[in-house]
């Protein structure tokens, strides 16, 4: 049982319950995965079991690939569609000429400023625990690289888009950045992983085929 399971997330669980669906079901010692989902988010977890939980590191620097649809017209305090509103604006002059354009601007090497709602670290504290008590932290910017964009639809209020980007990416917080430039604000209200490193939503087995 020293294998590597390429599992299709379902919406709603977090990475770390399917992380105990395996280690239950399959009665392994030990079980990790490669790049966190939200609950919201679905597609390609990487799940290593026992000794392969060694090629975690390797793993995880890989690329990774998502399509992404993105609501214009509302900024969240989680960047996606689980949060509060904080603002609302009209899309009137916005076409869809120019929501691509500023999609496209993001391709390329850049900082970007890790979420709230993140696992990133801080002082030892996970920044999503400190979000959940209301505490907002300074964050550093990360470098970051989008290595590939294409825009699959727009359909207002609604923007598509697939997105093969570095580790350390965070796909809300470019829905987040895409808004602020068009001055209308966005958040992120759908995420599926297509493929990470090479492995691919076609490898994946679902949380039913665990069961």
């Amino acid at each position: 049982m020293d294998n590597i399971l390429i599992i299709d997330k379902p919406k709603g669980l977090t990475s770390h319950d399917v992380i105990d669906l395996v280690r239950k079901r399959l009665k392994v010692k030990k079980a990790g995965h490669c790049g966190t989902l939200d609950p919201m988010a679905t597609g390609v977890l990487v799940v290593l079991l026992n000794k392969a939980t060694k090629l975690s590191s390797q793993f995880s620097a890989d690329d990774k690939e998502y399509l992404c649809t993105m609501t214009l017209g509302a900024t969240t305090d989680t960047q996606d569609s689980t949060g509060k509103v904080l603002k609302e604006a009209g899309l009137d002059g916005i076409d869809d000429d120019r929501i691509k354009e500023a999609i496209m601007s993001f391709k390329g090497k850049q900082e970007q400023i890790p979420p709230m709602v993140s696992a990133k670290l801080h002082k030892g504290k996970r920044l999503y625990k400190l979000a959940r008590k209301g505490i907002e932290v300074e964050r550093s910017p990360q470098q970051i690289e989008i290595k590939e964009i294409e825009i699959v639809g727009i359909s207002k209020p609604e923007a598509e888009f697939k997105v093969t980007c570095s580790k350390g990416t965070y796909i809300r917080t470019l829905c987040h950045d895409i808004g602020e430039k068009l001055g209308c604000g966005a958040h992120m209200s759908a995420l599926r992983r297509m493929r990470s490193g090479k492995f691919h939503i076609d490898d994946a087995i679902s949380a039913e085929d665990i069961r």
